[in-house]
């Protein structure tokens, strides 16, 4: 609400009116001067354009000091006051934060006042009225600020949700493969510089806030319903970009006691074959080593030998058959050595250390191996098979 206005004499409005021009002048000079952020932006034809603002801003001040009782004191300050929102609008776009414009203010204030009371004494303007002039100019002046301040937090506030929602619709264009071209428009869409690779990393929610921390600021994060989970899994996804070679080691440290499951780094349009091979690591409930994260690049033969859970315990059942009519105890260090022996391509010394027995043992049960099995024992194939099979036994 304006404060109540004493009249201004005609003669003093006019004298202010006039002056206008050349105080609009001084007011910009004084804030290139003053406030370094502006110097170049104030200059050649944006320069000459403030001018004619604030010549405008001034000019509503006057019309809404000198108006009589009856006027309306939103009519002459709704210009400026929309001029000021949209200035605050502009400094937010412009990535500016409100320290300069509300420093330009106080600095145009000053000026206005400065030279705009001396024009009203030298008119007339009785001595006790300059108190009640200043009181209107620097109300004036506040009005304006805050009308900069709301537009410029109401850019910052709807660009931010609407950013925000461009980068969630990029994310889940990625999770989902969506065709290179989609891709690169909701990239731009967002803002979003696309890296040389993106590497998917799934954490619980409840750790995604510290993992944000320590990771790339462009890192993009999918929540809620992520593709081929259960509703309610409770895991979150984050895209990490450029974090191949040391990086991936940097990241993995970085990661280190967050229960983190971290896909191998592909080409940035590629992100769902990272995520998808996380995702199958977190199914496949593969272990952590100590506080690291599960590094599925350094768990390759576990994720192809559980990929087809089923598949490989039929196979295993196929290979031991031969092994079906002794009893737990003898099955069980047959099949301990028969595997280590295969992983040792034979060498029975690196077979005794691994199994804490003498060679003479090792001899022995592989003698028994080849009553059993015959010339399986020699054939590529078999081997390979029995190998697959061992392969995943655990230790």
């Amino acid at each position: 609400m304006a404060p109540e206005q004493d009249t201004f004499p005609p003669e003093v409005a006019a004298a202010m009116q006039g002056q206008l021009p050349a105080v609009a002048e001084r007011t910009v000079a004084a804030i290139v001067v003053e406030v370094p952020s502006y110097t170049e932006a104030f200059s050649g034809v944006m320069g000459r354009k403030i001018e004619n603002a604030v010549q405008l801003a001034l000019g509503g001040f006057l019309e809404l000091a000198t108006a009589d009782g009856g006027a309306d004191p939103s009519r002459p300050i709704g210009p400026a006051l929309e001029g000021a929102y949209a200035l605050g609008r502009g400094e937010a776009k412009s990535g500016r934060t409100m320290d300069a414009l509300l420093a330009a203010y106080r600095v145009g204030a000053r000026v206005a006042w400065r030279h705009m009371s001396e024009t009203a004494v030298a008119a007339g303007m009785p001595a006790g009225s300059l108190a009640r002039f200043a009181e209107l100019v620097f109300a004036y002046i506040d009005q304006l600020s805050a009308a900069s301040a709301s537009g410029h937090a109401d850019h910052l506030d709807s660009s931010g949700r609407l950013r925000r929602r461009n980068l969630e619709r990029l994310t889940e264009l990625l999770l989902t493969g969506a065709p290179p071209y989609d891709l690169a428009a909701a990239a731009e869409r967002a803002d979003w510089a696309p890296p040389r690779t993106l590497t998917a990393v799934l954490v619980p929610e409840s750790r995604v806030r510290g993992a944000l921390a320590v990771l790339d600021v462009r890192t993009l994060q999918a929540g809620e319903d992520l593709p081929g989970t259960e509703p309610g899994a409770e895991r979150s996804v984050l895209l990490v970009p450029d974090a191949d070679g040391y990086a991936r080691t940097q990241l993995v440290r970085a990661l280190s006691g967050r229960e983190a499951v971290v896909g191998p780094a592909r080409p940035w349009q590629q992100a769902r074959s990272s995520y998808s091979r996380a995702l199958r690591a977190l199914q496949l409930d593969l272990r952590p080593d100590g506080d690291l994260p599960v590094d599925t690049e350094l768990r390759l033969a576990d994720l192809v030998l559980r990929a087809d859970g089923e598949a490989l315990a039929d196979l295993r059942a196929q290979v031991l058959a031969p092994l079906d009519g002794l009893g737990p105890g003898p099955r069980e260090k047959l099949v301990e050595t028969l595997r280590s022996w295969l992983l040792h391509h034979g060498r029975r010394e690196k077979v005794a250390a691994e199994l804490y027995v003498h060679p003479q043992t090792v001899r022995y049960r592989m003698g028994q191996l080849r009553d059993l099995y015959g010339e399986r024992l020699e054939d590529p194939q078999s081997v390979l098979e029995l190998t697959l099979a061992l392969a995943a036994v655990e230790r």
